[in-house]
């Protein structure tokens, strides 16, 4: 947290815009050593209005707005799905939007802040939402489109507009991960008869949780059994494979917020630079392939048969996209989804 007022926060951001007119706001605000939530809030009475919850709210209160383009993103990957939020319900701490195209599961615990956005381009006004966690690190932005109702946009940004609309938020830390225990102190064989015995995919989490083991460490100790380690490229292998066998695919890419997921073919698959990028109608997706720092091909025994994942860590050990191949509970894995992995990620011909 910094010590600028919004009017001198402000004025640091119009300046640093004007010198780099191209520079995308996370690179703004890490430039000046703000968060991105503050960069935001810097805009208040001129760009952005602060919002308030309920989140679950708010949430709900997007099913008005039509059709728009949600975002969700961490450090290395942004997902973007264009739909209607539907389908919507939420519990204690979290919620989930299960429609097709708009597919989230949201831990509103780490929604702090909000904004209604409301941005000149040379295309006109871009009006967006945006939500953030603690530390002002982005967990969902949802951006209106053409066709959306800007009424109801309106009717959502003035049934929650914070009273405070002159400070600067106030951010704080997000408490760090803790460190993995030893491999010694895993108990590695209890751990994997357990993932022997799994029935759902849903129940990996609790297992990790039950031998306080890290998500990474228990592929480690999986390898050779359930897990393999994949070539760091295995995100462009999985795309492109999918893209010249037309395989519907899951996509899966989260935060500490939110996570947001594609199910559906992939068509356009275009390298930019260290970027990979998915180009598509309705779905585009963005990765940094020189952050990936290892990949994996998981296996998780469900009622239904064996489950296959693609999984790929940043240097921080921080899950940065999940593929899986379309299902639905109670269908067995699609045979192309298997023979992909096989052939275009491990290169080992046609799997069993």
């Amino acid at each position: 947290m910094t010590n600028n007022t919004v009017a001198e926060l402000h004025d640091r951001v119009a300046a640093l815009r004007e010198k780099s007119p191209k520079m995308r706001a996370r690179d703004v605000a890490a430039e000046l050593g703000v968060s991105e939530a503050e960069l935001v809030c810097a805009g208040l009475g001129k760009t952005a209005r602060r919002i308030k919850g309920p989140w679950s709210e708010v949430i709900t209160a997007f099913g008005a707005l039509g059709e728009v383009m949600a975002l969700t993103r961490n450090e290395g990957v942004v997902h973007e799905k264009v739909g209607e939020y539907a389908n919507m319900d939420f519990g204690a701490h979290g919620g989930i939007v299960l429609n097709h195209d708009i597919d989230l599961r949201l831990f509103l615990g780490r929604w702090h802040f909000g904004f209604a956005v409301s941005e000149e381009t040379r295309s006109g006004p871009r009006r967006s939402l945006q939500f953030f966690d603690l530390d002002g690190t982005a967990v969902h932005k949802v951006y209106l489109r053409s066709e959306s109702n800007q009424d109801a946009y309106d009717a959502l940004v003035d049934r929650f507009t914070h009273e405070d609309q002159n400070s600067l938020i106030e951010t704080g830390l997000v408490p760090a991960k803790d460190a993995d225990k030893p491999d010694e102190e895993i108990d590695q064989q209890a751990l994997l008869q357990d993932w022997a015995e799994l029935k759902d995919t849903h129940d990996f989490f609790p297992l990790l949780r039950k031998y306080k083991v890290g998500r990474q460490q228990a592929l480690r100790l999986a390898e050779g059994r359930f897990a393999q380690q994949a070539p760091l490229d295995a995100v462009t292998r999985v795309l492109t494979t999918a893209s010249e066998r037309g395989a519907p695919i899951m996509a899966f890419v989260g935060n500490k917020g939110c996570i947001q997921i594609h199910t559906g073919p992939v068509v356009r698959i275009e390298p930019m630079g260290p970027w990979i990028n998915v180009l598509d109608d309705g779905f585009n997706l963005h990765l940094r392939t020189d952050l990936v720092a290892s990949a994996w091909v998981v296996r998780k025994p469900t009622v239904d048969g064996d489950v296959t994942s693609v999984e790929i860590y940043d240097a921080a050990g921080e899950m940065m996209v999940q593929f899986f191949g379309e299902r639905k509970p109670g269908q067995t894995e699609r045979d192309d989804w298997r023979q992909l992995i096989a052939e275009g990620v491990l290169g080992q011909g046609v799997a069993a």
